[in-house]
């Protein structure tokens, strides 16, 4: 019945492996509901590229992930829209715009077109990877990192979109820059883009 396997992890923690992001998508937005519905008892929810490290979980849940049907198909409907106000002046976006076989102008025109849905956090405290390219405008990282990139840059790596919220090194495709703060540990949660928030990129 289900493609997801689920193992124990430490003391208190579960792991649910999963086939693709698609797939995590989908559990991730189930679990929540089932803990809204006071099904499943855990204190945090880390979902990655193909896993969901569910921690603080309570007594039974391994058994009760087990017997459950697989969840239905993710919602790209299931958080809340954000606007990312970005100016598209970064040095690789003619070489994305290149590889897509498109003008610098087209390749904007996609990237501000593209729904796009937080799917994990991780690299750097705030950093979301964004899913929603097409697999066919895929771009590989660069060769060899940038020793610094700026806070707020945004950039492609693979099918992801990715925005840096600290200056850090990193081997993204840099397309633009934004001025959005992303991580403040002030606020709750302090990822101004957790799992789930549905990002719309937007000419400023």
């Amino acid at each position: 019945m289900l493609v997801m396997r689920v193992r124990p992890v430490g003391r208190s923690a579960l792991l649910i492996e999963c086939r693709d992001g698609d797939e995590v998508a989908a559990w991730r937005a189930e679990l929540w509901r089932r803990r809204e519905a006071g099904e499943l008892r855990f204190v945090d929810i880390v979902p990655g590229a193909t896993t969901i490290l569910l921690d603080g979980v309570g007594p039974a849940a391994a058994e009760l992930l087990t017997e459950s049907p697989a969840p239905p198909a993710v919602s790209a409907m299931d958080g809340p829209l954000v606007e990312i106000r970005t100016t598209f002046d970064g040095e690789d976006l003619a070489d994305v715009a290149a590889r897509w076989g498109v003008s610098s102008l087209v390749a904007v025109e996609r990237l501000t077109a593209t729904p796009l849905t937080v799917a994990f956090c991780g690299f750097a405290p705030g950093f979301a990877y964004m899913r929603g390219l097409p697999e066919e405008w895929a771009v590989p990282r660069l060769a060899a990192p940038r020793p610094r990139v700026p806070a707020g840059a945004v950039g492609l790596a693979g099918s992801y979109v990715g925005i840096y919220p600290a200056a850090s090194p990193g081997g993204w495709r840099l397309v633009g820059q934004t001025t959005q703060n992303l991580f403040n540990v002030r606020e709750d949660p302090p990822a101004f883009l957790p799992p789930g928030t549905r990002v719309r990129l937007v000419a400023a």
